[in-house]
């Protein structure tokens, strides 16, 4: 096994699911990134008083096709109205291989990533779903986005697991790109379990907690 790609952040957390399923739920489910409503409060019209002032993208399979750094071409004119409606560092990209310490320790994957989207890439040590206080501190660090709690960011992605937890772990929003860049048969064995454990929560009434600020106090 490739220790490097090893995620022990989603391994430690994915006990947390024992005790609150609900965490890996989303509060808006898109089939692809074509689909993500700009502004993204649109998604969340079933929530009171929300104001996204911010946006966390995941990479592979949300807007890029896996291991490629460069936006998937049918998704080109959304990306774009994307960046316009969330500007400088109020769009971030957060990836478990580009800007991973482990996976990217040089930081060459998200400088190209960067280069070819022009959209800031988190450099972080902790994988997803573990890093929202890196997301939080870099926030802290850019005032001008506006963020100053974590139910003002949303945090858009195709893995339950890592990107829909960590969001809920934040107490920030979660989209659920559930389809992506490559069709669910495609997708990881842990993907299709995902979808299985979404559905059978989804039947049985189960839904996405409210978020709330756990950095606070």
């Amino acid at each position: 096994m490739d220790m490097n790609a090893f995620n022990v952040s989603a391994t430690v957390n994915i006990f947390r699911l024992l005790a609150r399923p609900t965490l890996c739920l989303p509060h808006a489910i898109i089939s692809t990134f074509n689909e993500l409503p700009v502004p993204l409060s649109k998604a969340f019209e079933r929530y009171k008083n929300v104001d996204i002032r911010a946006v966390v993208l995941d990479k592979d399979n949300c807007f890029a096709y896996p291991h490629s750094n460069t936006v998937h071409k049918q998704y080109e004119d959304n990306f774009k109205r994307l960046k316009e409606a969330y500007p400088g560092r109020r769009l971030l990209i957060v990836s478990n291989t580009a800007g991973a310490s482990s996976m990217d320790p040089s930081g060459r994957l998200a400088s190209e990533v960067e280069y070819s989207t022009g959209v800031p890439v988190l450099p972080h040590s902790t994988k997803k779903p573990g890093c929202g206080p890196e997301i939080m501190e870099y926030f802290r660090k850019h005032p001008e986005t506006g963020v100053t709690r974590p139910e003002q960011v949303a945090v858009v992605g195709d893995r339950l697991t890592t990107d829909v937890m960590m969001a809920n772990l934040m107490g920030s929003y979660a989209v659920w790109v559930k389809d992506g860049v490559v069709p669910p048969e495609q997708s990881s064995v842990f993907a299709r379990m995902e979808h299985k454990f979404a559905a059978y929560l989804h039947q049985r009434g189960y839904e996405a907690p409210e978020p709330a600020s756990p950095f606070e106090g």
